[in-house]
C-alpha cells in the first residue's frame, strides 16, 4: 500500500487547465484497481492518493501517466506501509506480515 502525496509547482491556474485530464487519469487508475483514495489538500497546494500496487516500481509507471506529471505541475512523495490495523469499514485493507 502507498500514500502518494502530490505538491503543486506552479500556479493553480496551471494546474485547472490540466485537471479534466487528471481527473479522467484517476478514474482510469480507479477502474484498475490500483487507486482506493484520493483528494485535495487543505489548502489546496497538491492532493493525496492512496494506491494499492503490486510494488514500487509499478506505482512508478501508473504516476508517469498523469498529467500533472507529464506536464510537470506537481512532485511526488511517495510512502509505503503495510496497513495491520484498520477500522471495522476498512479491513478489508488490512494485510498480515
Amino acid at each position: 500500500m502507498f500514500v502518494v502525496s502530490l505538491t503543486y509547482t506552479c500556479a493553480l491556474s496551471e494546474v485547472e487547465k490540466h485537471l479534466d485530464a487528471h481527473i479522467a487519469y484517476l478514474e482510469q487508475q480507479y477502474a484498475a484497481g490500483v487507486f482506493l483514495l484520493s483528494g485535495r489538500k487543505e489548502p489546496r497546494t497538491g492532493g493525496v492518493i492512496l494506491a494499492n500496487a503490486e510494488n514500487r516500481v509499478a506505482l512508478d509507471q501508473v504516476l508517469l501517466a498523469d498529467p500533472f506529471r507529464q506536464h510537470g505541475l506537481a512532485i511526488y512523495e511517495i510512502t509505503e506501509f503495510i496497513p495491520t490495523k484498520t477500522s471495522e469499514a476498512l479491513s478489508f485493507l488490512k494485510q498480515s506480515l
